[in-house]
């Protein structure tokens, strides 16, 4: 049987490619990221006064989802089209035009269903967009050089977010329906001016033979044996429980409004406010936290301690719920995520089954990101129903304390090579391992 490899593959000069990237992906995440942390929050209060907590759970909820099926289904979609325009370009213009067409239909929107609708086209659409400027990576860049460049991209979440709470701090004043367009003005002409730097173009399939694979060899191709593996399934697990936890800052919008009875320009300023520091201190502990792990050649105590700290942070919300606590907590969860997400990853890189299906198993770890995104909107009005806002609180610090014993099973630097040679010898002696 055959498969297909590519050639004529063009490529962009590695300076070239990485600022058409940053440039285009950071404007598509102030188009994406805004709405998720403020506007969506400030619409669904708009149009639904009495019952917006749960309206906003729903709606949150189900362009999460989309934005789970949307990334993997948009990259599948550019790998098959092969056309002169390229396959990446086309794919980074169709969804950032698609998803800004559903943010000005929100802004204009009166009703629930349309929001709804609109925001998960707009999920859809830009990560549609999102997958095919990661694509480019494999596509175009050395295989030194790619966790350079993946590491750059990474800074676009925190540079759409900071841009956005600045741009909507200095419009508090004018209508939300401009707020709307000037953010959908931004995510449209980033992505279009990348296309002018970015180098693209149809590719060349090259039909070779195709090895024939069990069926426990294809799943292992989907999926790494949980038993030869086991340490990359519980990382993913300690991810996702975490990041549940960390479900609590997709409701400070609503928090403030509902707890505290902020009106929306207080809001807006003060949300402005908590992102912007927190970020700061993501970026702070994310360097320094990297630096000491790398120095000291531990992963595992930063990774309890910075959990430990989150936990801290969304407690200080749950029991102590005034402006000035919030700021602190928002800024002490900010320390935590940063120590946590840059260890985190250096464990992942290191415990990963195989190399060359890195971006595969990178993208599995992914899915622990985004699926907490589509759970905890869904079930956080059920939440609020049983036992309003503290027990919210308590409820999703709970798992950040499950994630705390999930990093116990984790090798620690140097532990894991001696365990994957135990595997092996186990093999050799005939241990079959399914």
């Amino acid at each position: 049987m055959a498969e297909k490899t590519l050639k004529s593959q063009v490529k962009t000069p590695f300076g070239r490619l990485t600022f058409g990237i940053l440039l285009g992906y950071s404007c598509m995440m102030v188009g994406l990221m805004t709405p998720a942390v403020m506007l969506l929050s400030f619409k669904m209060i708009e149009i639904d006064p009495q019952g917006y907590t749960t309206s906003y759970g729903l709606v949150a909820g189900a362009g999460a989802f989309l934005a789970l099926i949307g990334n993997p289904l948009g990259g599948a979609i550019s790998d098959r089209t092969n056309i002169p325009f390229g396959r990446r370009r086309t794919w980074i213009l169709l969804g950032s035009l698609l998803g800004c067409m559903a943010l000005i239909w929100i802004g204009l929107s009166t009703e629930i269903w349309q929001v709804l609708i609109a925001w998960c086209v707009a999920q859809l659409f830009f990560n549609f967009g999102m997958a095919a400027y990661t694509a480019l990576i494999p596509d175009q860049v050395e295989e030194h050089r790619r966790g350079t460049m993946s590491g750059l991209i990474g800074l676009t979440l925190p540079i759409g977010i900071g841009v956005g709470m600045i741009l909507m701090m200095s419009l508090n004043s004018v209508p939300t329906i401009t707020k709307w367009f000037v953010i959908t003005i931004i995510a449209i002409v980033g992505p279009i001016l990348s296309l002018f730097i970015i180098r693209d173009g149809k590719v060349e399939k090259v039909a070779v033979e195709k090895k024939n694979l069990t069926l426990v060899e294809k799943l292992s191709k989907v999926y790494p044996n949980p038993r030869v593996f086991p340490e990359f399934t519980w990382a993913i697990i300690s991810k996702f429980l975490l990041n549940i936890g960390l479900g609590v800052t997709s409701y400070l919008t609503i928090y403030l409004v509902n707890r505290l009875g902020f009106s929306e320009s207080e809001a807006t300023t003060s949300v402005g406010l908590i992102n912007i520091l927190a970020l700061a201190a993501t970026a702070f502990t994310s360097v320094l936290g990297g630096i000491l792990s790398d120095k000291l050649k531990k992963q595992k105590p930063f990774l309890y301690s910075s959990a430990f700290v989150i936990l801290v942070g969304i407690l200080v919300v749950a029991f102590l719920p005034n402006y000035t606590t919030i700021l602190i907590a928002g800024v002490i969860i900010g320390l935590g995520m940063g120590c946590f997400t840059s260890v985190d990853m250096a464990l992942v890189t290191r415990i990963l089954p195989n190399q060359e299906d890195a971006a595969k198993d990178f993208g599995l770890m992914n899915v622990a990101n985004t699926l907490p995104q589509s759970i905890v909107p869904l079930i956080a009005p059920l939440l609020l129903g049983i036992g309003g806002w503290n027990f919210f609180y308590l409820f999703l610090a709970s798992f950040v304390v499950l994630s705390i014993f999930a990093i116990k099973p984790l090798p620690e630097v140097g532990e894991y090579r001696k365990e994957k040679q135990q595997i092996l010898t186990d093999a050799n002696k005939g241990q079959t391992i399914n």
